[in-house]
């Protein structure tokens, strides 16, 4: 099972990729509540150079509230993460699949969350 959706974007800055990234996921009930550039990280900590690369933790709050009550620590998987990494000819975006994250947890109701959430990330990476 494949584990993130995933939607390359050409001939598009990384910035620009991330500007649009998340207007899509506002436009879905998504707000960014971390973010990590690991590029930065990479060359501050390690001396490392990489190509753009970065994590954003995103959370529809809704959708969240109902897998917690449904399942309380489930916290611990949340946010969604979207990664943005540059490649040739442009940016790959890449959300995570929270109904292949969450086949860890042995619960249907929270799979049938899961699944209204994977709907929404995929329609808002289909709209970047």
């Amino acid at each position: 099972m494949a584990y993130t959706i995933n939607r390359t974007l050409s001939n598009i800055s990384l910035d620009e990729a991330d500007k649009r990234t998340r207007e899509a996921l506002s436009s879905k009930g998504f707000g960014v509540l971390t973010e990590i550039d690991v590029q930065a990280t990479m060359k501050k900590k390690l001396d490392a150079d990489m190509p753009g690369y970065r994590i954003l933790g995103a959370c529809n709050p809704d959708m969240a509230f109902k897998a917690i009550g449904i399942e309380p620590r489930v916290g611990a998987m949340l946010p969604c993460n979207v990664i943005l990494r540059e490649v040739e000819g442009g940016v790959e975006v890449s959300a995570i699949d929270p109904v292949a994250s969450m086949q860890a947890i042995e619960n249907e109701t929270l799979h049938s969350v899961a699944g209204q959430v994977r709907n929404m990330l995929a329609d808002a990476v289909a709209a970047i």
